[in-house]
């Protein structure tokens, strides 16, 4: 195996792996989503409870606090994953780049061989070709 060879498959290992850091950090923000999701369903089930009962009602403000500190928690952390998000699509988009630039590199100097060989092959025909019309010259005269 050749060193281009090596440096494209270590490549496309690292760009494989960047899609896994992408794949992963969607699914979180995926989850995150969820769980603010259900926050609200959650918050509205409550004050449905609480304006049909008494004792919920003295109980939802401190349940209130308690929801808006976690949506927040919930709110930061989903921005934070955004932003890691954003930064591996870049990473994947450089790391892609540099798989397609070895793979360019490999592809031409593969086209360069055959050409080369092309070339030989040609020039030995050509010898040939040359050879056996110069016996020919050389019986017929």
């Amino acid at each position: 195996m050749s060193t281009l060879e090596s440096l494209i498959r270590l490549h496309r290992f690292q760009l494989d792996e960047r899609r896994r850091q992408l794949a992963d950090l969607d699914q979180l923000a995926a989850k995150l989503r969820q769980e603010l999701e259900r926050l609200e369903i959650e918050q509205k089930v409550e004050q449905t409870i609480a304006a049909q009962s008494f004792e919920a009602a003295q109980g939802y403000g401190a349940y209130a606090r308690n929801l808006i500190e976690r949506r927040q928690r919930l709110t930061h952390s989903l921005a934070e994953v955004e932003q890691q998000i954003l930064q591996a699509r870049e990473e994947l988009a450089e790391a892609f780049q540099e798989v397609k630039r070895y793979e360019i590199t490999a592809d031409n100097r593969a086209r360069q061989q055959r050409q080369k060989l092309a070339r030989r092959q040609q020039a030995l025909m050509d010898e040939l070709g040359l050879d056996r019309h110069a016996r020919r010259k050389a019986s017929e005269g």
